[in-house]
């Protein structure tokens, strides 16, 4: 138990040194790839298709502290009760993602219950400093999540996809006239197999 509670007490202090960093460099007097090098280097993104399973996202959620940043592509949305409706007399199901208190949580929210998000985002309350955003008004799309920070005056975008077999969003952003000049990293599961 003691060595398991210094590990963690040690990457909270790594997720600290990182943050205090962040926040002492002047990226401003740098070029564009030397802030990219700078951010990307101490930057600690995990990823995972848990594939609906609560009891993933929930361990990693609880023993992955070492990272800045949490991508999960096909996360469950579950029952949570029902709540009163304010266009109908009947009332509306809540539904939702796992949540933790170390962790912000990043997700479109579903308008009905086809259409909750297979794609979210957690960042650690550590980096709350850099003023996380989520970005629906780019991209709007159950298969995209859009997060934006603020570094000194630099704004900067992480996405996270979610590619079914039909490949729908890879077309839809192949189509879209977005350009991102300042998007760090895009991850997630995009289902692209070789058939030999």
């Amino acid at each position: 138990m003691f060595l398991l509670e210094a590990l963690l007490q040690f990457q909270i202090a790594q997720l600290e040194t990182t943050r205090t960093l962040w926040k002492q460099k002047d990226l401003n007097s740098l070029s564009y790839e030397q802030q990219l090098s700078i951010i990307l280097k101490d930057l600690c993104i995990f990823s995972q298709n848990i594939c609906k399973n609560n009891f993933v996202i929930n361990t990693i959620l609880e023993t992955q502290f070492l990272f800045g940043i949490i991508f999960i592509q096909k996360p469950s949305w579950s029952y949570i009760w029902t709540i009163p409706s304010s266009n109908s007399k009947e009332e509306e199901e809540l539904i939702s993602i796992p949540n933790h208190s170390n962790w912000t949580v990043f997700s479109r929210n579903p308008t009905h219950t086809n259409d909750s998000s297979r794609v979210i985002m957690y960042i650690n309350i550590c980096l709350s400093s850099l003023y996380f955003a989520f970005c629906k008004d780019i991209y709007n799309h159950r298969d995209i999540s859009l997060v934006f920070f603020v570094n000194n005056n630099s704004v900067f975008y992480l996405m996270n996809v979610y590619s079914d077999s039909s490949q729908l969003v890879l077309k839809y952003l192949k189509n879209s006239e977005v350009v991102f000049w300042n998007l760090l990293v895009i991850i997630g599961d995009f289902s692209i197999w070789d058939i030999l």
